[in-house]
């Protein structure tokens, strides 16, 4: 896939949708993925909040991304994207998806963990406004590798909501999202 503005589509996940997830768990994860009932089981959590995100021309499932709200915090889960689709902006979408959910649902902050290698990942994060405040050692299983633990500030704020906006303004010059 090449980086042309496409159009995704972004839907709440239905089991229907795991299969074609699991796939692009064990291309993103190896071995150490989560499996299917664990997506089994997240579908049916009142705190979560689950998406996946489709090459709408094709129909092709390529990504995915969920978060956990409870009161005023959400924490995100996970956002994995096809191999084929990376550097396309979809992951972008979906954490712009998940953020948009999140200030409609009156969540004020969210927090997330990213391998301390992930340099893609990690410069997305800080695009959006998150901040690393701290290390969990050895969190990753299958190389020990630690993770960064991140947050936003709240939200609501007028700095987050005008770096939103502008983050926003960027992503429709690179792809659509229904």
């Amino acid at each position: 896939m090449n980086s042309d503005i496409f159009t995704v589509r972004i839907d709440k996940m239905k089991q229907t949708d795991i299969d074609s997830i699991i796939i692009i768990e064990e291309k993103s994860y190896g071995e150490h993925h989560w499996s299917k009932e664990s997506f089994f089981n997240e579908l049916s959590n009142e705190l979560a909040r689950y998406y996946s995100a489709f090459d709408d021309s094709s129909g092709r499932l390529i990504g995915y991304a969920g978060s956990w709200q409870i009161l005023e915090e959400a924490h995100i889960t996970n956002i994995a994207v096809d191999p084929d689709y990376r550097r396309c902006h979809v992951g972008e979408a979906l954490l712009f998806n998940i953020i948009k959910n999140c200030m409609d649902n009156g969540v004020k902050y969210i927090t997330l963990e990213v391998r301390v290698s992930n340099t893609p990942a990690i410069n997305l994060y800080e695009k959006y406004g998150f901040k690393s405040l701290g290390t969990r050692k050895g969190y990753y299983q299958n190389n020990n590798e630690d993770a960064l633990i991140m947050w936003t500030e709240n939200i609501f704020y007028d700095k987050f909501k005008v770096l939103f906006e502008k983050n926003k303004e960027q992503l429709k010059g690179t792809v659509n999202i229904l």
